[in-house]
């Protein structure tokens, strides 16, 4: 049997104060309803429909890279038909897991917990206890049995005292489905259809509704403000750290990392206080991370150390290398067994060879260094003209003296030294020494101007 999700996203979020809709704000750096996107997908699904309405150029412009059916709710007529819309493209013999675009903690194993206790011809129903259920819709059982939902407006006092309360996220048979919309009223004071109602429809006809429950009930909270989001942020990235701490990774502060996208650590990471990592982040072991770093998109293999507030971006940096404090690797740079890479040094679509040194406020750019070249502190690669980047060739076992500007397309061979203050345009081979100065004069006779 086929899995179709729907996941329901043409709510305006009035409440977020924003032009951008609500499902599209961020939960670690990608939209909330990417996260419901997402495990859709996990689950398997066939075919994912996406009920929009507010915001649709929007929506479809950020969400243009999965595969899911665009449904327009032209009116938001309630839940029920919401629903309502995305059915005609579902086929009869499939499983409707139904989803919210606000949700987005909800985990992969809860939704297979939910399918695997749907019972033929009837429902899954994700529930959850909470020890203060105002506002939720209750769950009404008989015999243990659910035989419907409740909202609190209608509850009666008894009622009240229910603590177990809906979700909304459910799986049924589309045959079924269609069926039980298809029979929704709207006579209620809002003049929408409830999919809530359908609970009681399926127990009248006889089918059975079985329910499962989420590990917390942080999994089916929804955002309709910018403080219940930022709640589900601090949530996730507390899942995050957990995550990273039972792989191995010690956390100076698990409150403070950031997790927005996927990190593998090896064992025995050492990280400390707002460290923050983004798209997809590999840790070799015993790496230490200092405070204040961002890691993104990048490799970094054993034993390397990045000292305090570095930057690391679309890189690979291999086994036993040190960066920072206040380094920066941008995107196409490569650091080798051993290099250093210190304070105020920017790399760029450079390579550090293997025991290379850069310890101090350089720029590489389109560089690559050699075996054991030595850059002195302010060595600059002038790999620009205006228009055009050149590269820069620094051999193995080459010094750079402190100080030097290297103006690209230039090559300092292997063992050759440039002299502290030059400036190089022209290639220097192998074991030479280059220096390019001005020719200092020392006057004797110099008046220091006078302030008048």
């Amino acid at each position: 049997m086929g899995i179709s999700v729907i996941i329901l996203a043409a709510g305006k979020g009035t409440r977020m104060r924003s032009s951008l809709p609500k499902v599209l704000h961020p939960i670690a750096n990608k939209p909330m309803v990417q996260h419901v996107i997402d495990t859709a997908n996990g689950i398997g699904a066939n075919n994912i429909h996406l009920v929009y309405g507010h915001g649709g150029e929007q929506l479809k412009e950020q969400l243009s890279h999965n595969n899911v059916e665009w449904v327009l709710q032209a009116e938001q007529l309630g839940t029920g038909h919401a629903v309502q819309v995305a059915m005609p493209n579902i086929p009869d013999d499939h499983r409707v897991v139904i989803l919210y675009g606000d949700v987005p903690l909800t985990q992969l194993s809860t939704l297979e917990k939910l399918m695997a206790v749907k019972p033929d011809n009837g429902i899954g129903l994700l529930t959850v206890i909470l020890d203060d259920p105002m506002g939720y819709g209750r769950i009404v059982r008989e015999d243990n049995r659910v035989v419907g939902i409740i909202e609190q407006k209608d509850a009666a006092p008894e009622q009240l005292l229910i603590n177990e309360v809906n979700t909304g996220i459910l799986v049924a048979d589309a045959s079924n489905l269609k069926n039980w919309l298809n029979n929704l009223s709207n006579d209620n004071a809002q003049g929408e259809y409830y999919l809530t109602d359908i609970i009681a429809m399926a127990h009248e006809q006889g089918c059975q509704i079985e329910t499962a429950h989420p590990a917390s009930a942080i999994e089916v909270e929804g955002a309709n403000n910018r403080v219940q989001l930022a709640a589900l942020e601090r949530a996730f990235q507390a899942r995050q750290a957990e995550t990273l701490m039972l792989n191995g990774a010690s956390l100076a502060d698990p409150a403070r990392i950031d997790v927005r996208g996927d990190v593998t650590t090896g064992q025995d990471v050492s990280i400390d206080v707002n460290v923050i990592f983004e798209g997809k982040v590999t840790i070799g072991n015993n790496v230490k991370i200092g405070a204040n770093c961002i890691l993104r998109d990048c490799q970094i293999g054993d034993n390397t150390v990045i000292e305090a507030n570095s930057i690391i971006d679309d890189a690979s940096v291999a086994e036993q290398c040190t960066i920072g404090p206040f380094g920066r690797l941008r995107p196409g740079s490569v650091m080798e067994q051993g290099a250093k890479l210190g304070n105020f040094v920017e790399m760029k679509k450079s390579t550090l060879g293997k025991g290379a040194k850069a310890n101090h406020f350089t720029y590489l750019g389109d560089t690559t260094v050699g075996e054991k070249a030595n850059i002195g502190a302010g060595t600059i690669t002038c790999n620009y003209d205006g228009v055009n980047k050149f590269q820069t060739h620094i051999g193995a076992g080459a010094f750079i003296g402190s100080n030097s500007s290297l103006v690209a397309p230039v090559s300092i061979a292997d063992n050759a030294t440039v002299g502290a203050g030059s400036t190089i345009v022209k290639n220097v081979e192998a074991e030479e020494l280059a220096v390019a100065r001005g020719k200092q004069r020392n006057i004797s006779s110099w008046q220091r101007p006078e302030k008048k």
